[in-house]
């Protein structure tokens, strides 16, 4: 019979496995600092010996570091998948940007008809939050910050949605995301009703999540993005053409 003796499980086992639920859930971001031993060793309820065996087995495995005089923290390794060259290679190419505002329309479109379904209240509370914020950011007109916001509003969409794959990608983009949201803005913030057009998309998303409403979450996600890529190749088009009036002005001087 394939049957065998159950064996009592280590305490340290106990924690490892415990920490690395915390790192795929995401509950544990890239670049956290735990706390310190004592405290842990007291919320885990174990001795101190047993959270350094799990500390040094979590270490082999490459989820936490350990720095010097500092303490222990979720390894960062986990939160990029692209190096900073590779980063600037995109944002330089027109091709990249457009792919990867592509990209972002149909992860994001998934996430958002996955978190309307399987968000729980506390995710939407998470997402209203975050777009309360934004509206009050609106007035002060601060790009950086709105900016700020508005990763946090698509990461917070993309946490609801309760798959630890996707959200391990878009974590491993995060940097992308962020300066790729910073850069769309102040391309964006160049046309006048822009602002408030980007304000009411952000609105719509949320009601739709609010509301429990996969197609429109999703839908409301693609009209956003879809605003997005227009804006980019408007501007794209705008630089293009400044380009050739400068050219006809420098020919209309030399002449003359």
């Amino acid at each position: 019979m394939p049957f065998q003796k159950v064996q009592p499980e280590k305490l340290s086992t106990s924690v490892v496995r415990q920490i690395e639920q915390l790192i795929l859930r995401g509950i544990l971001r890239p670049g956290e600092r735990l706390p310190a031993e004592r405290e842990l060793s007291e919320r885990l309820g174990v001795s101190r010996p047993s959270l350094r065996e799990a500390v040094a087995e979590l270490q082999e495995e490459g989820l936490l570091v350990t720095k010097a005089g500092s303490g222990i923290y979720v390894a960062e390794v986990l939160g990029s998948a692209f190096s900073p060259a590779l980063q600037r290679l995109f944002s330089t190419h027109d091709e990249a940007v457009f792919d990867y505002v592509s990209f972002r329309r149909d992860v994001e479109a998934l996430a958002a008809e996955r978190a309307a379904r399987l968000a729980s209240s506390y995710d939407l509370e998470v997402i209203q939050t975050i777009f309360e914020k934004m509206e009050a950011c609106h007035n002060k007109r601060n790009s950086e910050e709105e900016a700020g916001l508005d990763a946090q509003f698509h990461s917070a969409i993309i946490e609801a949605s309760h798959n630890v794959v996707m959200l391990h990608m878009m974590r491993s983009m995060f940097d992308l995301l962020r300066t790729g949201v910073f850069y769309n803005r102040q391309v964006m913030f160049r046309q006048r009703t822009s602002r408030a057009a980007l304000l009411d998309q952000h609105r719509a998303i949320n009601d739709a999540l609010q509301a429990r409403d996969p197609a429109g979450a999703a839908a409301a996600v693609r009209t956003h993005l879809n605003y997005v890529e227009k804006a980019l190749r408007d501007q794209q088009k705008s630089v293009h053409n400044e380009k050739i009036a400068r050219q006809r002005l420098q020919h209309e001087k030399g002449v003359r």
